[in-house]
Order: structure tokens, then sequence, then C-alpha cells
């Protein structure tokens, strides 16, 4: 019994799964170096393609699998909205899954899309490779990547340039006289996690802002982390004036930590957000924030699946980003020896009244500490990435 897979065969060529896929689909968008190579393979292997998963997946079902990094993330609910509307334009169901900003729970849907037979998948990917993935491309499953991509997976994608909008929001600190910002970086094991903070770092070390490493705060694109975030960098001895979250969730939970502190924003510190969600605009003071058209990546997602459908091989599309100031960001206030000398006193103020609380209220328990200083040569990080 043959037990090669395609799986196989790509590995031996030296190239991805979908690439040896589309070759031996008979896909003109191939290199004949691919060709001979993928060609080769086949016949040291003795692969021979199953005909009757061809034939399965020659079967249309008109449903379409999206999975998304997390549905609580309103730039990831924006977006299903988009492609979901978008695909139902071209007589497609959309099967949603959310991923959780988790790998096994999304191999977990891909999975289940799989066994239904979708036309197609749209997936906004978690780390950085999938056993799922990788059975996507055998199959021969259309996929497209939104947002997120995998290094070296060879699959069409709609993406977001983020350098241009981080070295704008880096540009306009610097002129407002800040020195000292907090970065929150988003986990460092997905691709847009790596992109930003490497744009963060460059435009940083250009522009004169500091470079300390524990200014920068490694989160998981979660609320949660945000707020920890925030108590981290203002127990600092030297605290910034200045926020930027790389998401719109820590963003949340980074202005919702500031609130609790007794902290305003655009008047004890400067926050930036990256993603411009709706209400954004609506908080006081209005925050500023590094957009990207969410609208505009969903309708490609579905243009590049409906043309991988048909057979054909998109280009990916990468797409700009832009700073809008509004009212969250001001001047910064004269240094680390007066605003923000207060600051770290009411993050001292509001730990010990939180670690008293829940010490009165749980007899014997241990009251929750702030996390250790990390080693100074790394980013700080909560407790996974």
């Amino acid at each position: 019994m043959n037990t090669v897979t395609i799986r196989d065969v790509a590995q031996r060529a030296g190239v991805s799964a979908a690439t040896a896929s589309r070759v031996l689909s008979g896909n003109p968008a191939t290199s004949a170096e691919s060709r001979a190579q993928v060609e080769q393979a086949v016949r040291e292997l003795d692969f021979r393609p199953n005909a009757q998963a061809r034939a399965l997946r020659s079967t249309r079902s008109d449903t379409v699998g999206l999975l998304v990094s997390d549905v609580r993330n309103p730039f990831f609910a924006d977006l299903a909205h988009t492609i979901e509307q978008s695909l139902l334009e071209l007589g497609y169901v959309t099967l949603l899954g959310n991923a959780n900003e988790n790998r096994e729970q999304q191999d977990r849907y891909l999975d289940t899309l799989i066994s239904r037979r979708v036309d197609g998948v749209i997936v906004a990917p978690q780390g950085t490779d999938s056993a799922s993935i990788d059975s996507l491309l055998a199959r021969e499953v259309p996929t497209v990547f939104v947002d997120r991509t995998i290094p070296g997976v060879d699959v069409p994608s709609v993406t977001t340039d983020s350098v241009p909008g981080i070295r704008a929001a880096v540009q306009h600190l610097v002129d407002l006289g800040h020195e000292r910002v907090g970065y929150v970086a988003g986990p460092q094991s997905v691709s847009t996690g790596r992109e930003r903070l490497e744009a963060w770092t460059a435009a940083a070390a250009e522009l004169g802002l500091s470079t300390d490493p524990d200014l920068v705060y490694v989160g998981d694109f979660q609320s949660a982390s945000g707020s920890a975030a925030v108590h981290a960098l203002f127990e600092l001895d030297e605290p910034p004036t200045a926020l930027l979250a790389a998401d719109s969730l820590m963003a949340v939970g980074a202005i919702a930590m500031l609130n609790r502190l007794g902290m305003r924003m655009g008047t004890d510190v400067s926050v930036i957000a990256f993603d411009d969600i709706e209400w954004f605009s609506l908080l006081d003071p209005a925050l500023t924030v590094i957009a990207h058209s969410v609208e505009e990546m969903g309708r490609i997602a579905v243009q590049l699946l409906h043309e991988v459908i048909d057979g054909r091989t998109p280009d990916s599309v990468v797409l700009p980003s832009e700073l809008i100031v509004r009212e969250s960001t001001t001047r910064a206030s004269g240094g680390t020896s007066g605003g923000a000398g207060r600051l770290s006193t009411a993050v001292a103020s509001a730990t010990h009244e939180t670690d008293a609380t829940r010490a009165s209220s749980s007899p014997g328990s241990a009251a929750r500490v702030p996390a250790e200083r990390p080693d100074p040569n790394r980013p700080r990080t909560p407790g996974r990435n």
C-alpha cells in the first residue's frame, strides 16, 4: 500500500506543499525548476495521487471556513463581518471559528473544516508552524492568510505594512518631547507581533527615543496583558511618559489600568493604539491610533480566495498603515522627576490597596505580587507568549 503523501513529495523536492500540489494538479503558475524537482521526487518516492480524494475536492459545498484569532478583539470582529458579507455576495456561507490566540484551538477548528469539505479557508494563523495548515495544503484546500503569515508557507495573503504607521507614531511622540516611551508588544510567536516590535525598535533607535529594554513589555494581544504592562512599566525607577500598544485589546487593558491608577491619558500619559476601532474616537480624550483598513483587508482576502478556488495563483497584497492624531497624545510634562514620579506613587498605592484587600478577603492565601523584573537585556513579558 502506497503511504507516501504530498507532504513527503514536497519535502524531498525542497518546495512547499502548496507548490507540490500545484505542480501535480497541472497549474501553470510554477517554475520549470520546481516542476522538475517535484516530478523527480514523485518518481523517487513512487508517489501515486489519490484519485478518490481529488474527486471529493472537485465537489463544491458552497461553504468557506473563516478562522480569526480572537472574536473578542474588535479588529477581528469587524474583519469577520466584512469577510462574511463579501463571501455571501459570491454565494458562499461562512463557517466561523475562534482560535482564541491559541495554536491548539486553531488546529482543532481547521481539522473540523477539512472534515466538512469546505471550498476554501481564510485564516489568521497562530504560531510559526501548524500540522493542520500543512494538511490543508496537502489536501489542496484553497487557503488564504489574512492579517498574519507563517514564514516559509507559500500561501496568498493580505497583510499590513506596520512600518510607516509605527514610524510616524514615534516621530509624533518625539516631536511632543517624549524620550521614554513604553511599548506593549504582541506575542513574538506570530508575525504581526514580531514585525511591529521590529518596526518599533528600528524607529526608536533612528529617531532618538530611549531604547531601554525595560520599556518593552511583551504581551499576548489580549486585554489583561495591556493592564499588566501598565502595572510593570510604571513601577520602573524612570517610568515612561507615553505608551504605544501593538493592538486594540492590549490598548483597552492599558487604558483600564491607567484609569484604575488615577492617571488620565492625554494629561498624565500619552497613549497610542495600533488599530482604529470605531469607538476609539468617542473616548474622552479621543485615542490617537495607527490605522489600517479592516474593510479593505477583508474584501481583498475574499477576492484572493475566490481566485485560488478558480485555480489561479494571485499575488499577496500588503496594505499601508497611517497615524491618526487625536487628543490622547500631548506634550511631555517635564520628565520623570515630576509627573511620572507621581504616577509611580499611584502605582505603589494601588498595588498596596489591592494586595491588602486580597489578603483580608482570603485568609491564609498569598497575595498576588508583580512579576519579577526580567533580564535587562530582554523585553519584559507576562507568563506566556
